[in-house]
């Protein structure tokens, strides 16, 4: 077994521990150790393991260790990986066990990304690093994703589609075949991209309309 956090303690992380907890159903490959949270006192625990820290102790374990990351917020993501600078870290893809891809051979993807339950990949998909995929999330064929994007649950992307980096995408959100979304755009729930997007920027509605912040 490999040893592994999950940075992020709250609900999500302890949707991460489910998940790891299916991935060891029939196979013993994830030692969970506990969280990392610099916002939670360590030794606080729920029922899948104890914090043990922030992000200094996370830097200072000299062992090899698998993170998996729990922020569901982009830049708050990325951010805190850029300050991650201890050798001994690894990132592995966590994919739940009944995730649909339908073609491996043709599908890429990078580091850190975690795809949750029900999700589908369709042939010729490229994704980057530390995307989170809630559950049911659907990506046509053709797409490319590059990195730090998060996706709630029951998000689609038609195909041909191409998201850029650091992404929000809320429940239910809808992007519409051939369409280019670019970085740090914010798309709200059950909204339906119908046209390209700008960067920076909040869409909202059906059809979804950009919305001034």
């Amino acid at each position: 077994m490999s040893d592994l956090l999950i940075y992020g303690a709250g609900g999500f992380g302890r949707e991460i521990a489910c998940l790891i907890k299916a991935l060891n159903k029939d196979i013993q490959k994830w030692n969970l150790l506990g969280f990392i949270d610099d916002g939670i006192e360590p030794g606080l625990s729920n029922r899948y393991g104890s914090v043990l820290g922030g992000l200094s102790i996370l830097n200072s374990i000299s062992k090899n260790t698998a993170v998996v990351f729990s922020i569901a917020s982009p830049n708050i993501l990325h951010s805190l990986i850029s300050s991650i600078t201890n050798p001994f870290l690894t990132y592995p893809n966590i994919i739940a066990p009944n995730v649909n891809v339908f073609d491996q051979e043709s599908f890429s993807i990078g580091k850190g990304n975690v795809l949750f339950f029900g999700c589908r990949v369709s042939c010729d998909v490229q994704i980057g690093d530390f995307n989170l995929f809630n559950g049911f999330v659907s990506l046509g064929h053709d797409v490319t994703m590059g990195s730090f994007n998060v996706l709630g649950p029951s998000t689609r992307v038609s195909g041909n589609a191409i998201i850029g980096d650091s992404n929000l995408f809320g429940v239910q959100s809808i992007v519409l075949q051939g369409l280019k979304i670019g970085d740090h755009t914010r798309i709200g729930p059950n909204s339906v991209i119908i046209r390209n997007t700008k960067n920076n920027s909040l869409y909202y509605g059906n059809p979804a309309k950009r919305v001034k912040m």
